[in-house]
């Protein structure tokens, strides 16, 4: 299976491993799409699958206005960010970790440092990153409460590094959604893509 296979990694040493969150540490996206659907639903609302992975990385409160303004409705974003997050926490008992990148997580921990970078709010990744038993494995959490500018601005990415003290060309961002690659080249930084888990 896909999630088993080792991911080749550009050439480094790296002096640290920048992981995106859901669909790179944890195979959460099916559930994120079923909490946004749950979510959304209750406010006349659809969120296409096409779309939804398009979008992965994107800044979750933009994400609703562009629904809005692509199917054109007026969806409360406060009401539906609460009520997809609760939505998603109710789920995670069904939680797995991406292989591939677990393997990486487990063989380098404690020799480069570890952050994550997300799109998602702290509270969120640190639910998520519990559930999988890692959460002493990431002492650096950037959520979407920590920059102005989301994916594919090199923003997040830079903030990590800083907090890390590592320079940017000198960190692996692990990565499964394009606008997230998109963000760690801006950055200046080595990639390496996640392919998207096979579900039986």
């Amino acid at each position: 299976m896909s999630q088993e296979f080792r991911l080749e990694l550009p050439p480094g040493p790296f002096d640290a491993y920048l992981f995106d969150c859901d669909g790179t540490i944890a195979d959460s996206m099916p559930l994120h799409y079923e909490a946004w659907n749950i979510a959304l639903a209750e406010w006349g609302g659809h969120f296409p699958r096409e779309l939804f992975y398009a979008w992965a990385g994107m800044p979750l409160p933009r994400t609703i206005e562009m629904l809005n303004e692509r199917f054109g409705l007026s969806m409360p974003v406060d009401k539906i960010l609460a009520r997809k997050e609760e939505q998603y926490k109710a789920q995670l008992p069904r939680l797995r970790p991406v292989r591939c990148v677990l393997h990486h997580i487990e063989a380098m921990h404690g020799k480069v440092p570890f952050a994550v970078v997300s799109g998602s709010p702290r509270n969120s990744i640190h639910s998520t990153l519990s559930t999988l038993g890692l959460s002493m494995h990431f002492p650096v959490i950037v959520g979407a409460e920590d920059y102005a500018r989301g994916k594919p601005h090199p923003e997040p990415f830079l903030t990590a590094a800083k907090a890390l003290g590592v320079r940017p060309e000198k960190c692996l961002v692990f990565e499964d959604a394009q606008l997230g690659i998109e963000s760690a080249r801006a950055a200046g930084m080595a990639w390496v893509k996640v392919p998207e888990p096979v579900h039986e």
